[in-house]
């Protein structure tokens, strides 16, 4: 509840931000209109996160996925009959996307949060409220494992997207191209996120309950898990870089700079999912910061300068983007595995 204060507000700056960050006018006022509806969704996709977590923790991950479903379904109503106006509401186009973005968002935290309450998901794990809940050790404890996290989360994100950023500079047609290749990296990049949440509770759990040499097998499996189910969405990148692009735009322009992307991208889906799965087990260890750090050298020291200086200096254009992300992320991937064998699960004790 708190975080979402700072966050709101800043989310009142859009337009002002995309302007300075060089994005043309109608853009930036068109993410302005979408995301300024959403502020107060906020507090309840947090909470949504935090309650997503506590389940997740205990090894309980079905209600969520049936919650998360069908938010999905009437997300996809909720669009329908906002942005087209439909059913006797108002046509809001852009700004009735972003108003089902909200409502979907709310729905999620009430649904689950009525799940727990009715399926009784808190006995067990729950202590009734008292003021310890807001003693200074135990949130120092959160706050010292979570703030890494967020850190890691937030570098990893912020350079996509900068990169993004980086391509609306080149031009509206290559900046389109590129959210289609991003939209497509990202809907298999939750296939390796779902191993990565159960890499977490894995790990975790196998630590608690003083078996290092297992944790350190689970380790291993979910990064195999995570490569592999990457390696098939790489091969269909590359068979299919000609059609999926169709399902987002019929514009040739797009289609073609989209079909240049994907084999790129079907690179850079490998290191993708081997780098989520091992964010996840360092987070499963309790050691937070390592991550964090390999973010900050693999994107932002290595990553995002050879990107700008390959699509701007070079002349590579969105391509060159594509190239930077993908060494960053076999950097970041790399440093990840490697931490996992050398000081992983399998070392710890006590």
């Amino acid at each position: 509840a708190l975080a979402s204060l700072p966050i709101g507000w800043l989310w009142l700056w859009t337009e002002e931000v995309l302007l300075l960050a060089g994005q043309t006018p109608t853009l930036a006022r068109m993410a302005h209109d979408y995301v300024i509806v959403q502020v107060v969704s906020v507090p309840a996709f947090l909470g949504f996160t935090v309650l997503r977590s506590y389940l997740q923790a205990r090894s309980i991950v079905a209600p969520t996925l049936w919650v998360t479903l069908v938010a999905n379904l009437l997300n996809a109503g909720f669009n329908y009959v906002l942005i087209h106006g439909e059913l006797g509401f108002p046509r809001l186009g852009l700004t009735g996307a972003g108003v089902a973005t909200g409502l979907t968002r709310t729905l999620l935290f009430v649904l689950l949060a009525l799940v727990i309450w009715r399926g009784r998901l808190y006995v067990g794990a729950w202590r009734p409220w008292s003021r310890l809940a807001l003693a200074p050790r135990g949130l120092g404890q959160i706050f010292a494992l979570g703030l890494p996290v967020g850190v890691q989360l937030g570098l990893e994100m912020w350079a996509f997207q900068l990169a993004t950023l980086f391509a609306g500079w080149l031009g509206e047609k290559q900046l389109a191209a590129h959210v289609v290749a991003l939209n497509l990296a990202s809907m298999s990049f939750m296939v390796p996120l779902g191993i990565s949440m159960a890499a977490v509770t894995r790990v975790g759990n196998l630590l608690g309950a003083g078996r290092p040499q297992a944790a350190q097998r689970a380790a291993w499996v979910a990064l195999g898990m995570g490569a592999g189910v990457m390696c098939v969405a790489a091969v269909s990148f590359v068979l299919l870089r000609g059609w999926l692009p169709r399902v987002y735009t019929a514009d040739l322009e797009v289609l073609a700079v989209a079909a240049t992307l994907l084999p790129i991208a079907g690179a850079f889906q490998l290191f993708d999912g081997t780098q989520v799965v091992g964010g996840g087990i360092l987070r499963g260890m309790g050691r937070t910061r390592p991550a964090a750090v390999f973010n900050l050298l693999g994107y932002y020291v290595l990553g995002l300068p050879v990107a700008y200086y390959l699509a701007f200096a070079v002349g590579m254009g969105v391509t060159g983007i594509w190239w930077g992300l993908t060494l960053g992320l076999m950097v970041v991937a790399g440093s990840l595995v490697l931490w996992v064998g050398v000081r992983g699960p399998g070392r710890m004790r006590g």
